[in-house]
């Protein structure tokens, strides 16, 4: 038990963005955080926006930001699917920050899409934070 790791695929709906193997996954579903070891049940849940963090198998920690999508395990593989996903090395800060307070100063007739920018937001800079 102590050999095995999970294969894990993140990708966005341009490019795949990070895959590896890894001890660790966590994210954030809409029932809530998910933390996936190797030997974990087979899952199939909905993602929020939110960062995803990932223990690699030589002991780095990815972050990146993911703007919902799917998370599936099975058989210690791991498949995060996002329409936007990007690891916090490649995400500018201060626009996040810009997007964020620009948000909460418009007024949208749209307020379903105003929610999913802000969401989008917060999931870029906390996955900044985060790795930080």
């Amino acid at each position: 038990m102590a050999d095995e790791q999970l294969q894990v695929e993140l990708v966005a709906a341009q490019a795949p963005v990070w895959s590896g193997a890894a001890s660790f996954v966590l994210a954030r579903t809409t029932d809530g955080e998910i933390g996936i070891l190797p030997g974990h049940a087979p899952v199939l849940s909905v993602l929020d926006a939110s960062m995803v963090l990932i223990r690699s198998d030589d002991g780095d920690t990815q972050v990146a930001a993911v703007d919902g999508g799917f998370l599936s395990v099975a058989n210690n593989r791991v498949a995060i699917l996002s329409e936007q996903a990007l690891m916090s090395g490649d995400i500018d800060a201060g626009q996040a920050r810009q997007d964020l307070e620009g948000d909460a100063q418009s007024v949208e007739d749209d307020e379903e899409e105003a929610e999913r920018r802000r969401r989008w937001a917060e999931a870029r800079i906390s996955a900044v934070d985060k790795a930080g």
